[in-house]
């Protein structure tokens, strides 16, 4: 079933389960370098681009689609093969996850109206995604990159991250549907929890309080909270935390500050503090974050 070029650095082929497989792809070198894999109807398509960019050929390259640093894609298209032939532009890394659109409906069989594609109306369609890959996302895929392991566990552990990164996908938040917002009809009250996001971001290291943030942008406080969960799917504070883990872990990789001065940044008075909250969001501390890496 693998058809590889094996000019791949570090590249592995993981059948976690028959109808569960992980690519594990890393170009160490400065020259582009090819992938290719069968792939046929039944399978949904994952691509996270971990750093550098990939680039998708299609219909016997005829059309190609870029896949950038920290962007994901999802490919299904239940009429057509779409075997993968990408390219790895030099110093990439990627984790691919192709899963059979039935293991998809067993593991959501709960929740298919959450999810477009698995709807009765969209399930017979093609369809096409691409996101960002979240702080949360990028943690578990790092971890699937660099994983050193004994083989008796090597499969348990990357099923686990699989269904994790799974987890991660489909609860991205997305910005509430007005009409089902009452209160929200009001543009002006949109627009006032929009700026309230902008102020607390560009405030992080020292964020004002509720009630002076409603007070800033002009809303009352029982608005502010109640329309930045319908927007934003959480709280203003649990956002703000969010952000600032995400600000840290881009500062880490950069490599251009410690971990004291990253703390500080983002408004941490101590080191321990920072690396605390940092181990509670990602579940590792930042120095082997940065080793991960």
């Amino acid at each position: 079933m693998i058809s590889k070029n094996n000019a791949i650095s570090s590249e592995n082929v993981f059948e976690v389960e028959p109808n569960i497989i992980l690519l594990r792809l890393q170009n160490t070198s400065d020259e582009a370098l090819c992938f290719k894999y069968p792939v046929d109807e039944t399978f949904i398509q994952f691509h996270f681009c971990l750093r550098g960019e990939l680039d998708f050929g299609f219909n016997q390259g005829r059309y190609s689609l870029a896949i950038n640093e920290d962007k994901n894609l999802l490919l299904y298209n239940p009429n057509q093969e779409l075997p993968i032939n990408l390219e790895l532009k030099p110093q990439s890394s990627a984790v691919s996850a192709l899963i059979s659109l039935k293991k998809l409906h067993e593991l959501f069989s709960a929740s298919t109206h959450y999810i477009d594609f698995l709807t009765e109306e969209n399930r017979d369609k093609k369809y096409y995604k691409e996101n960002e890959i979240s702080a949360s996302m990028a943690v578990v895929l790092s971890q699937i990159l660099n994983f050193n392991l004994h083989p008796s566990v090597e499969n348990i552990y990357l099923k686990a991250k699989v269904y994790e990164l799974l987890g991660l996908y489909f609860n991205q938040p997305e910005e509430a549907n007005i009409e089902q917002c009452p209160f929200l009809v009001d543009e002006d009250n949109v627009r006032k929890i929009k700026m309230a996001k902008e102020i607390v971001i560009q405030q992080m290291a020292s964020p004002p309080t509720l009630q002076e943030l409603a007070d800033e942008v002009g809303i009352s406080l029982k608005k502010l909270k109640e329309g930045f969960k319908e927007i934003y799917g959480d709280t203003v504070y649990s956002y703000v935390l969010n952000h600032k883990m995400e600000y840290a872990r881009k500062l880490l990789e950069r490599g251009n500050k410690n971990v004291n001065e990253i703390g500080l940044t983002i408004g941490y008075s101590t080191a321990s503090h920072f690396i605390a909250a940092f181990k509670k969001k990602y579940g590792t501390t930042p120095k082997k974050y940065i080793q991960s890496n």
